[in-house]
């Protein structure tokens, strides 16, 4: 499995990543800039979330709403932060390409002259709305922010989440978000990759014509944190506005496609990835202590933590929870997985890459696949590779890496419970401060 590529350099610094695919009369346009909330700094969160609803509301030569002349032409366009990046993308017919260039141009260059105070103040709103209705007003909605703030210290790049805390929102005044904007939303800083029904000299053509007038922008220094470290267990209990207690445990990982990170990828989904996981069976299917569980091993680019969270059944404790997830992590470590769970997480690792290889655009297309790897390796040809590193995990090297790191005294445990019922938390457990 591959994703052919031509990659060019323009004179900016701008990379163009060209895949040309005639399957279908549409053609992919898709850019990331190597800037996520982890470029932040403590008293100014939520910059990089806020110019994702900024980058939607016009620039100097096009000063309206972004959706209007995309979806007119028929396509379809979106955009994301996370903590390491922001992309935004459009699949417009072939003959659309010139202009989802023009307009990913015009914001990349020339959206600050169109950015008043009132945009500004605008969108802020709304980015205070969408933490009240996904965070504050949603059942279990901040255990996030509490598990974040408790793995990473405070001056740590990912103590925060991605849509920012409200005092620095609050506090963001417009020149702020304009010096961010300059630092990081250029193109030195940026990855274009156009892929479907493309001719690659006309598409490189085209490229040159939007982009690369645009100045390159100051060079962005890497952010390399100290990795963190948890030099005990961390029992913290939340009362939430929910009918059932949930239990959150997580450790601290190896960073994206560093090594183990794969290995805790297999192990999170031998744990509890569909019914036939360890603990699904175990908490949902056999002793029916839990309604559901789940666990994930979180990737980021600087450091990584791999999370478990099981939501009790009624008039069941936590401490039943714990108590499980505990027992299988170790038997885990210890007895290894069977050869039809490593064969069992190979395949579905290898079907998830098949997944991202059927469509040229959207997120975790083939072009967001190009631009992921240039932006996070210098190495667009990766697709392979990153296979690769899961098919090469031996029964051996995932007990290590559990055992490694997955260890008791060195974790966070989150309980979250209904209000008012504090005694259902974890014993031991101090209360989570919330910002």
């Amino acid at each position: 499995m591959n994703i052919p590529f031509e990659k060019y350099t323009l004179a900016n610094g701008l990379d163009v990543l060209l895949h040309e695919d005639h399957g279908c009369p549409i053609v992919a346009v898709n850019l990331w800039y190597h800037v996520g909330s982890k470029n932040e700094v403590p008293g100014r969160t939520g910059f990089a979330h806020l110019f994702e609803h900024l980058m939607f509301e016009g620039s100097a030569h096009h000063d309206h709403g972004y959706f209007q002349p995309l979806q007119g032409a028929g396509g379809t366009l979106n955009g994301s932060t996370n903590a390491d990046r922001t992309n935004y993308w459009e699949v417009v017919p072939a003959n659309a390409l010139e202009l989802a260039l023009w307009m990913e141009s015009d914001r990349m260059g020339f959206l600050l002259p169109a950015l008043t105070d009132a945009k500004f103040t605008n969108q802020r709103d709304v980015v205070l709305n969408e933490r009240r209705q996904n965070y504050e007003n949603r059942p279990y909605g901040l255990a996030p922010m509490v598990m974040l703030a408790a793995l990473f210290p405070p001056d740590h790049p990912y103590h925060w989440t991605t849509i920012g805390e409200i005092d620095d929102l609050h506090a963001a005044r417009l020149d702020d978000v304009r010096q961010f904007f300059s630092t990081y939303y250029h193109p030195a800083n940026a990855s274009l990759a156009l892929a479907g029904d493309i001719d690659p000299g006309q598409a490189l053509a085209l490229a040159r014509a939007y982009f690369e007038d645009i100045p390159a922008g100051p060079a962005v220094a890497a952010v390399r944190p100290p990795m963190p470290t948890l030099t005990g267990e961390t029992r913290l209990l939340h009362e939430d506005r929910v009918e059932l207690p949930r239990l959150y445990m997580a450790w601290h990982t190896p960073a994206m496609f560093a090594a183990g990170d794969a290995d805790l990828d297999l192990a999170a989904d031998i744990l509890a990835n569909g019914k036939t996981s360890r603990l699904y069976k175990r908490l949902v299917f056999e002793q029916r202590i839990a309604t559901d569980v789940s666990a994930a091993q979180n990737s980021r680019e600087v450091s990584g933590f791999l999370q478990i969270a099981a939501t009790a059944a009624p008039g069941h404790h936590l401490t039943e929870i714990e108590t499980a997830i505990i027992e299988e992590v170790a038997g885990l470590a210890v007895d290894g997985p069977s050869a039809d769970e490593m064969d069992r997480g190979r395949v579905q690792a290898e079907s998830q890459f098949m997944f991202r290889l059927q469509s040229v655009g959207g997120f975790g297309g083939k072009s967001d696949q190009l631009n992921a790897y240039n932006t996070l390796l210098g190495d667009p040809a990766y697709f392979p590779r990153d296979l690769e590193r899961y098919q090469v995990v031996t029964r051996a090297s995932l007990m290590g890496t559990v055992d490694r790191y997955l260890q008791n005294n060195r974790r966070v445990a989150l309980s979250v419970v209904p209000r008012g019922r504090p005694e259902l938390g974890l014993p031991g457990s101090t209360t989570a401060e919330v910002s």
